[in-house]
């Protein structure tokens, strides 16, 4: 009886550990979100969203403001069309702009959200229209490749010999 006993509270203890850490790694690969805060659902269309992905933060000075909510293909404009979720508490002018940032040099994208000015405030189901694309290294790397590539095959001017 009393080894039973036993087993039954290691069993649990084990339980909840597993349950722990199954937490911890949803947590940490940012797909498991406990905020009870009451939300109102913006939009916001990029031509490009690069690695941007459900869940992501929305930053505004480095606060965490919002989530991504959802990320859609409008076939009419051809661009991405971002649904963010902000924090009730947090509300911002009408013609504030959103970026897409990343954390570090090749970290994780995340959203930045940058106030204006307007008098009036962003209310749900409005459309920020002031966005910034994603910013693709690759692109970058081909551009700076290509700007040397013509860099090199320029004429050179005449030197004089000495």
């Amino acid at each position: 009886m009393q080894k039973s006993k036993t087993d039954v509270w290691v069993g649990l203890f084990v339980l909840v550990g597993l349950a722990a850490v199954l937490f911890l790694a949803l947590q940490a690969a940012n797909l498991l979100s406990l905020n009870f805060q009451k939300t109102y659902r913006i939009d916001a269309k990029f031509d490009n969203v690069g690695g941007l992905k459900n869940k992501a933060a929305v930053r505004s000075a480095g606060v965490l403001v919002g989530r991504v909510e959802s990320i859609t293909f409008d076939d009419k404009t051809f661009q991405a069309r971002v649904a963010i979720a902000l924090e009730s508490r947090y509300v911002f002018p009408k013609d504030s702009s959103l970026k897409i940032l990343t954390s570090g040099l090749l970290g994780e994208q995340y959203l930045g959200l940058e106030a204006g000015a307007d008098a009036k405030n962003l209310a749900a189901g409005d459309t920020i229209s002031g966005t910034q694309s994603a910013v693709v290294l690759e692109n970058l790397i081909s551009q700076f490749l290509y700007s040397k590539a013509a860099d090199g095959s320029a004429p050179q001017g005449n030197k004089d010999k000495k």
